[in-house]
């Protein structure tokens, strides 16, 4: 074994990451680089991802913009990706929306909306990398970002809870029909993190309301480092017999 051997070592592995341009997305991009990654940043914005880009560890990472619900142009930036680096190694699906609103003012527009950028786009691109000329032969790990809210409820969440339900349920399903080929199939489920988007949300807006969800949090709110180290054990060999299951990350949250 050699001398600085580590099983969560990520180094010559190929990563996609999406939602790269900030908050959890871009901080897994940054440890994944850290790890010895070839991190590849997926956005849709490309002076963002240039930011995220300028914060990372080495120079061979490479930077595609794209709208996931663009399916066409996923599919042809795929095709590039592989053409200039090589088959993937692992995906992580960090690109999502989130909102606090009551079930009653939600309306069909709105849910296909949040179906298309949690659900579809994650699962579309996930079929696309895990084709047999876009990964690996010796398989893989793919990870989806999904949320505490996907196996708790809270009042005002219903719409983002069943986007990452739908999630959750699919490693399960996924995780099975990609074993055979060894890609590793896993959910991490975080708490509320410290992020911009988090920032923008409802609870945040009014410090009362904002110590009440900081109260729910036993080891108080998470930072992304919390989300991205979990995603780093996920795709490293250290979880090489972790498949099918949902990680949960969240200070606490669900032990109440």
């Amino acid at each position: 074994m050699q001398e600085n051997w580590s099983p969560f070592s990520l180094k010559d592995k190929r990563i996609l990451i999406t939602g790269a341009s900030s908050g959890i997305g871009r901080e897994t991009a940054i440890r994944c680089s850290q790890a010895g990654a070839k991190v590849v940043l997926m956005g849709r914005d490309r002076n963002r991802l240039d930011e995220t880009h300028s914060m990372m560890t080495g120079s061979d990472h490479l930077i595609y913009p794209c709208d996931l619900l663009d399916y066409m142009v996923v599919e042809t930036k795929i095709s590039q990706i592989v053409e200039t680096v090589g088959r993937f190694d692992g995906l992580v699906n960090c690109a999502g929306i989130s909102t606090t609103l009551a079930f009653s003012a939600v309306k069909p527009d709105k849910l296909d909306s949040f179906f298309k950028t949690n659900v579809i786009g994650a699962l579309n691109l996930t079929r696309l990398v895990v084709k047999k000329e876009n990964f690996v032969e010796k398989g893989g790990s793919i990870v989806f970002i999904s949320s505490v809210m996907g196996v708790t409820g809270a009042n005002g969440k219903s719409l983002y809870s069943i986007t990452k339900g739908a999630i959750d349920a699919g490693v399960r399903s996924l995780s099975i029909e990609y074993a055979a080929r060894k890609i590793r199939i896993n959910s991490v489920s975080p708490g509320v993190v410290v992020t911009p988007m988090s920032k923008g949300a409802v609870y945040s807006q009014k410090e009362e309301s904002l110590d009440k969800v900081k109260a729910l949090h036993p080891l108080g709110l998470g930072s992304p480092s919390d989300v991205a180290y979990a995603c780093i054990y996920l795709l490293s060999d250290a979880a090489g017999w972790v498949t099918g299951t949902n990680l949960i990350v969240d200070g606490g949250y669900t032990a109440r």
